[in-house]
This record gives C-alpha cells, sequence and structure tokens, in this order.
C-alpha cells in the first residue's frame, strides 16, 4: 500500500445544536476575538453576545463578497491595531477563506503578496496562525477543514491561494442547522462545488485509502439530497449536504482536485463569477474530457463515479454525465454565457489553468484545446 499522509483540523464537531454548544469552548481560543462574518451582522449576533457573555473583547469584521487583496489588507490593519489574539469565521466559503488568510497573516510581517501562489512569491509564514475557528453556514466549499485560503488578486485578475499546512482550523463547527433556509439558487451552485469536491479528489492522482472513504460513498447521497433541496426545504437533506461538504473539505486538503476547479479559479479572477456556479456548470463536462482519455485505474475510478451519478439520477452509468447537465439545468443552475464568462475569459481561463495547483492531481493530462471544449460546452 502506498505510503500517505492526512492532515485536518484539531476538533471537528458535526449536528444540529453544534454551534451554540461550542460557544464556550470558541470563547477559550483566546480572549481578544476578530469575528469575521457576512455582510449582515445580524445573523452573527448569537455568537458575537455569546462570546461577550464568556468574558471575550470582540471585533467584528463584515465580508461582502469574496476576499480579495484590498479587503485582506484592510482587515489586517483593523485586527492588528484591535489587538486580535485569535479569528472566528461564521459564514460561507467566503467569510470562512477570509478569516483564515486573516488568522494567518495577522503576525505575518511581510506584505501580503509576498505568501501567495502564482501572482507572488508563495514565500511561507514565518510565524504561527493565530487560532482560527470556523462555522460554514452554506454546504459547498469544505473551508472548514482545509488549510489554504484562495485571495482575489484584482490586478492580476487571479484568484490563488495563500497556503500553510498551519492554517488548517483549531475548530470546526458544522452544525447544518445553520445552513437551513439558504436560499435556493446559493443551495444549488454549493452543493454542486460540495458533489464536485468529493469526485475530483476520488479521481485524483493523489488519492488514497482515507480519501477514498470520504468522497464516493458520498455522491449519490448527496445528489439525492440536493434534488430534494430543490423542491422544498428539508433538514434531512441539509445535514446531507453538511456532511458532503465537510467529507469533500477533509479529501481535497489531503488529495488535491482536478480540471474543473483548475479552470473555476481562473475564471472566477477574470469574470468574478460565483465559484460555485462555475464548478458546477463545468462538473459533467469536465468529467467527460477526462473519461475520453483515461486508461487503467483513472479509466475505472471514473466509472465508478459514473455510476454513483446513475444510481442517484435513475439512469444507467454511461447517461450519467449528460443527465447531470440536464439536471442541473432543469433546477435552474446558469451556463457561463450567463454567468458573465466571456469568450475572452475562456481563452486566457484555458492559458492560465496549466499553472493551477488543482491541474497537478487531474488524473490525465489535458491540454489546452480540451480545456477550451470543456468551457464551449459549459456555454
Amino acid at each position: 500500500m502506498t505510503e500517505f499522509s492526512f492532515a485536518t483540523a484539531t476538533e471537528i464537531r458535526f449536528g444540529r445544536g453544534a454551534a451554540p454548544r461550542a460557544v464556550p469552548d470558541l470563547a477559550g481560543l483566546a480572549d481578544r476575538v476578530l469575528l469575521v462574518h457576512g455582510a449582515n451582522a445580524a445573523r452573527s449576533a448569537w455568537l458575537r453576545d455569546g462570546l461577550i457573555d464568556q468574558g471575550c473583547k470582540v471585533t467584528g469584521f463584515a465580508v461582502c463578497g469574496e476576499p480579495d487583496l484590498p479587503m485582506i489588507e484592510a482587515a489586517l490593519a483593523q485586527a492588528r491595531v484591535q489587538g486580535a489574539q485569535a479569528v472566528i469565521a461564521l459564514g460561507g466559503g467566503a467569510v470562512i477563506d477570509a478569516g483564515k488568510a486573516l488568522a494567518a497573516l495577522v503576525p505575518a510581517t511581510r506584505p501580503v503578496l509576498d505568501h501567495l501562489e502564482v501572482v507572488g512569491q508563495g514565500l511561507p509564514l514565518k510565524a504561527s496562525p493565530l487560532p482560527f475557528a470556523a462555522l460554514p453556514t452554506t454546504a459547498g466549499t469544505g473551508a472548514e477543514v482545509t488549510r489554504n485560503a484562495v485571495i482575489a488578486v484584482p490586478e492580476a485578475r487571479r484568484k490563488v491561494s495563500l497556503r500553510d499546512a498551519r492554517m488548517v482550523p483549531r475548530m470546526a463547527v458544522v452544525d447544518p442547522a445553520l445552513t437551513d433556509g439558504c436560499p435556493r439558487g446559493v443551495t444549488l451552485a454549493s452543493g454542486l462545488d460540495a458533489i464536485t469536491q468529493v469526485i475530483e479528489p476520488y479521481i485524483s492522482t493523489r488519492a488514497n485509502p482515507l480519501t477514498d472513504a470520504l468522497t464516493l460513498p458520498r455522491i449519490a447521497p448527496a445528489l439525492r439530497a440536493l434534488d430534494r433541496l430543490m423542491q422544498a426545504e428539508d433538514a434531512a437533506a441539509r445535514d446531507e449536504m453538511a456532511l458532503t461538504s465537510l467529507c469533500g473539505g477533509l479529501a481535497l486538503a489531503n488529495a488535491g482536485l482536478g480540471v474543473v476547479h483548475g479552470l473555476a479559479g481562473p475564471l472566477g479572477g477574470l469574470s468574478n463569477a460565483a465559484h460555485g456556479a462555475l464548478c458546477g456548470v463545468m462538473l459533467p463536462h469536465g468529467l467527460a474530457a477526462n473519461a475520453a482519455v483515461a486508461s487503467g485505474a483513472a479509466h475505472d475510478r471514473i466509472a465508478r463515479v459514473q455510476a454513483e451519478l446513475g444510481d442517484a439520477l435513475g439512469v444507467a452509468a454511461p447517461e450519467a454525465v449528460p443527465a447531470l447537465a440536464g439536471w442541473a439545468a432543469r433546477a435552474g443552475l446558469p451556463g457561463l454565457d450567463a454567468l458573465g464568462v466571456h469568450a475572452e475569459h475562456r481563452a486566457e481561463a484555458a492559458r492560465m489553468a496549466a499553472s493551477s495547483s488543482s491541474m497537478k492531481a487531474n488524473p490525465v493530462a489535458l491540454d489546452e484545446a480540451t480545456l477550451a471544449r470543456i468551457m464551449e460546452a459549459a456555454r
């Protein structure tokens, strides 16, 4: 058996009611806490009040979109002035990535850009990050258990990662109740991102027995749950999606991703389209491209994914990939054109994907022409 390693959050708590029960332990992270939340601060009031009741001094920071370099630099200045000793993020993937980046960078002495991949120097962090805890309110990115933060750099028109093994959160509190009532469109896009993140690590060149156990068994239950959520609010389906998102985050942090994320990163930076929607609309076409050239073990793994998708959709395995594309479109997922991705974006993304960290784990090599065809099919 091939040697492998596995890294994750120091502690994971999963279940309905886990979030309010975790407040005393979250307060134990530090006396002065930076609470990173979404645009509506009222949604985080319960946590802010709980931390204050436990004796913490809490400063809030609102993340109103996907984190970019100017946002992170402004938040860093605020966090340092206020003496933040720990960071807690309550929100979707963008909020958690922002919080994770701030926890890592508050102790840093060099400019942020020095530590970013691709567009910066990618220098390692010298100081250990502040203690960090994450409470996701969407089921999609699995960012609560990963060791990187995605940051947009507007001047470079790229989304790149700040990465360090020590950025894995101290505590990940996954309470599916926090995702109840999530808007339908967000549920669809983030849910397809979660499904992508249990598919790509499974067919990745870096897959291992632990990541296999976290990924393949989640594909069919997640797609069935997402289908139920497209019809009505369903607490059990929310639970399934929260678990799938968590498992995907655990898997991608240890086995990597593939062509779908390899393209979604550049496209997001070029067009500002939502990450989950980009992944969802390209997933079937990325799978088809991989299946067309895969052989041996990679072919067998893709065939198992197709069988799981077919089982959830009620079709034979060879029809699963087009069936998934049709299902997503009927559910309301927009194509690339509707997401604001134009021809020049697609051409540039095909070139830029070659340097994407996600592409390094794709099961087969795909040339620029194939990448272009994936995006054309997703229009």
